[in-house]
């Protein structure tokens, strides 16, 4: 499922009105307002929280990072999606389900 943001957008349909959004030089997904998954370059990564964040660690997948001024990398609550999700839309839309209820857990 990796980079490609029309595949991605049709797993999504069972939740709802997802929106693309362009932004960080990638696309961002929204549900109701919230950002849960952000496609940069070709890799999809999915928002993830104290509850989800053990699952992605544990089906090998990895943070999206970044470095700042002066070498420092930080590592962002979003997360690849496991490689076992590349050709199985229903397994996708299983690990989307959790970072659309991360990102609500976020919002408070």
């Amino acid at each position: 499922m990796s980079g490609d943001s029309d595949a991605f957008l049709d797993c999504l349909e069972p939740l709802g009105p997802v929106r693309p959004r362009r932004m960080f030089g990638g696309t961002g997904f929204f549900l109701d307002g919230l950002m849960f998954a952000l496609e940069l370059g070709d890799v999809l990564y999915l928002k993830t929280d104290p509850v989800t964040v053990e699952q992605f660690k544990a089906a090998g997948c990895a943070p999206f990072t970044y470095r700042r001024k002066g070498g420092r990398t930080i590592a962002m609550s979003y997360w690849t999606l496991p490689d076992s999700c590349l050709d199985d839309p229903d397994e996708t839309l299983g690990w989307a389900r959790l970072a659309v209820a991360a990102a609500f857990r976020a919002k408070g």
